[in-house]
């Protein structure tokens, strides 16, 4: 259901038990975290219905100030989480867990709770979530994009990268 080799790039159709299997995390981390963590989100295409996604569950983790961020390492290294060093997305703190060294099967997103980091992954979510042609177009550029980088995750994202940005800003300028 959930997993996937480090830097291979593949798409699974969507699996309803994604949603359940991220209710257990998110209990697991709010154990963990407590009020640290403002709050716990599923996003990411796994977090959308009907959507063919890379079977890792993407996890939303608000946290206010961000130099909190600091404070959930520990605790979600006792979940069998690492920090990945270095991840290059901005404005995010990434840890990723997996059954073993070799795969993932989640990564959690650590960002400052309220900020445009956390309401644009929600809002980009939702809108998936509204929008069948939207979805449909999304899993065409995401299926091109594995096609053409079927390993190495940071040319699969570059690739995705227009069809994201066209997204934020559509979405940004509808919301001010």
């Amino acid at each position: 259901m959930l997993g996937l080799q480090h830097g291979v790039n593949a798409l699974a159709d969507y699996d309803p038990r994604w949603a359940s299997a991220f209710d257990e995390e998110r209990a697991r981390i709010a154990a963990v975290l407590g009020p640290l963590a403002k709050a716990v989100e599923h996003y990411g295409s796994t977090a959308v219905p009907g959507m063919r996604a890379k079977p890792i569950l993407d996890i939303l983790i608000g946290v206010s100030p961000i130099e909190d961020w600091a404070r959930c390492q520990e605790p979600l290294e006792a979940l069998g989480y690492d920090y990945a060093t270095d991840a290059g997305v901005p404005g995010h703190f990434i840890f990723g867990r997996g059954r073993d060294a070799s795969e993932r099967t989640h990564l959690a997103h650590v960002v400052a709770f309220g900020s445009d980091e956390w309401l644009m992954a929600l809002a980009f979510r939702d809108a998936l979530r509204a929008d069948a042609i939207l979805r449909a177009d999304y899993i065409a550029e995401k299926t091109r994009a594995v096609a053409a980088a079927p390993e190495g995750r940071p040319r699969y994202n570059e690739l995705k990268g227009p069809f994201i940005s066209a997204l934020n800003a559509m979405l940004r300028s509808s919301s001010s």
